[in-house]
């Protein structure tokens, strides 16, 4: 009989990508139990650092076709390091989330493509970065950036299991923000309802009335109508209240 200690020395230690399939399998797993879209994030980050083994990480958002917006970071540093390229208006991030799947820096004392975004990065000690678009078939979320201090830190694995970290990571986080999404749009339909039942207890309005006067004070006053309803319901008043009289025809409170 062959001892257990005799086979564990025997059998091939597993390779890393062995290892990174079977902990992206559980990953998956639990952002999809993950409900909000910070909750989630905050995994893909945890993981990020695990898998790759960097110093830092960081997750921006994208708004629109060139605006971006740190959304997550695992150290302050990484908010300074976003802040450069914002700032700068250039930098890896922005052709990432434009027409390239990831980028990467082997040193950013040597990078000519974004020389104002990388002499900021550079002098804040980090040499290293891989940024790679966090996308679904149907939009682009923005971008997974790693950080580290040393030079040529990212390799062709590092790559490869950045890639597979970030798809996961997009669907997971386009999930989580339908959700919420969901879950706000049923909040406001039921502050608008409440702040309808308001008015038209007060003014004895109708519901149509009453909703004629939440958009009438939504559009005066460039507010959001859930904003409105939201503080009609917390307040129980609008600050123009006589806003409120004029839109039915004269009545007051």
């Amino acid at each position: 009989m062959v001892r257990s200690s005799q086979m564990g020395m025997d059998r091939p230690r597993p390779r890393r990508h062995d290892q990174v399939a079977e902990d992206l399998a559980d990953l998956a797993i639990s952002l999809h139990d993950d409900p909000t879209v910070e909750e989630t994030v905050d995994r893909v980050l945890a993981y990020a650092l695990k898998a790759v083994s960097c110093e830092y990480a960081g997750v921006v958002f994208v708004h629109g076709r060139r605006r971006i917006e740190t959304e997550a970071v695992t150290d302050t540093l990484v908010e300074k390091l976003e802040l450069v390229q914002i700032e700068a208006g250039e930098g890896p991030n922005l052709n990432v989330i434009g027409d390239r799947f990831s980028v990467l820096v082997t040193d950013t004392r040597s990078e000519s493509r974004w020389p104002t975004w990388a002499a900021g990065v550079a002098a804040l000690g980090v040499r290293s970065m891989l940024s790679v678009r966090l996308y679904t078939s149907a939009t682009t979320i923005g971008a997974l950036n790693l950080y580290d201090r040393a030079p040529d830190r990212f390799d062709v694995d590092d790559q490869a299991v950045a890639h597979l970290l970030a798809r996961h990571a997009a669907v997971a986080l386009a999930s989580a923000r339908t959700t919420e999404n969901l879950w706000q749009a049923v909040d406001a339909r039921k502050l608008v309802g409440q702040a309808q039942g308001i008015l038209m207890e007060r003014y004895s309005l109708s519901a149509d009335q009453a909703f004629s006067v939440l958009a009438r004070y939504s559009q005066d006053h460039n507010l959001k109508l859930r904003d409105v309803a939201n503080e009609l319901v917390t307040s129980r008043q609008l600050p123009d209240v006589g806003g409120v009289a004029s839109a039915n025809g004269g009545l007051t409170g």
